[in-house]
């Protein structure tokens, strides 16, 4: 089984890529389990057909602690395993905690059970490596690979830069290693070259470009992958090759991360900024 955590800066399409790549696996027969680690809880909606998902910790504020796996855990697009971690009230508390929370659990009631044949778990991450919950999949060996969805814009990459921070520190201890660099495009000039540059300076691989492309967004209006909602387009070839792409990974390193003089002379020298 392997276990794979998507990080990436906040609004960059984490839980769009995430879901889009799991359907083309799932459309491989791979057998997946998503745990949504983001308060907002759209993790799996995509792979739901817009279905609101009881977060775990929802559950646990109205039924209490005492369980069934079913109870948290929903099966979606060609059998996917869907699971939400949710967070604290608005204000209240530290959202990282449902992270920590949900992975206990899951591992208590049977979630990670060979009986369920998995092939891979997907831990969908919210933003950056800043809070002590939501650096748990690397911290604590949760996951394995670690997979950075980036743009060429300038936020994005310092984001991808500073995750990158978080695995060189846990990687002796959690064994953790970055499979590579998930690119997925805001249509800026120069944007595939740099994130190569990017990659090649960080000691790994761009490992997809995802073109920007309208059918994501008609899909999701629609409250499906676009691998469900369209299988024929072109953008949903371009999902399935990034699973084929991770599928076939075996280059797996402890990142290189660059000063920010360093990222900033790269976004220079591609034509950010002049």
């Amino acid at each position: 089984m392997r276990k794979l955590a998507i990080y990436g800066k906040g609004g960059i399409g984490k839980s769009t890529t995430t879901q889009n790549t799991v359907a083309a696996l799932a459309e491989m027969d791979k057998k997946i389990m998503v745990v949504g680690c983001d308060p907002k809880a759209d993790s799996t909606r995509l792979l739901l057909g817009g279905l609101s998902q009881n977060t775990v910790l929802d559950t646990l504020r109205a039924e209490g602690e005492d369980l069934d796996l079913e109870d948290v855990v929903k099966v979606g697009f060609k059998g996917t395993r869907c699971v939400e971690s949710g967070g604290p009230e608005p204000g209240v508390g530290c959202a990282g905690r449902g992270i920590i929370t949900s992975i206990n659990l899951l591992e208590q009631l049977g979630g990670y059970s060979e009986k369920f044949g998995l092939d891979y778990v997907f831990y969908d991450v919210l933003g950056d490596v800043v809070c002590g919950g939501f650096a748990m999949p690397i911290r604590d060996g949760k996951a394995e690979e670690i997979y950075i969805v980036v743009s060429g814009e300038m936020m994005a990459m310092y984001a991808a830069n500073n995750i990158c921070k978080g695995i060189l520190k846990f990687a002796e201890s959690g064994g953790v290693r970055l499979g590579g660099l998930i690119c997925n495009s805001r249509k800026v000039d120069n944007e595939m070259d740099l994130i190569v540059a990017l990659a090649e300076k960080l000691g790994t691989q761009m490992i997809h470009f995802v073109p920007r492309d309208n059918m994501v967004q008609k899909a999701e209006i629609n409250r499906k992958t676009v691998i469900e909602f369209d299988p024929t387009v072109a953008q949903a070839e371009e999902y399935r090759k990034l699973a084929r792409a991770i599928d076939a990974n075996k280059k797996f390193v402890i990142p290189k991360p660059l000063t920010t003089d360093e990222l900033e002379a790269l976004l220079i020298k591609y034509g950010i900024g002049n």
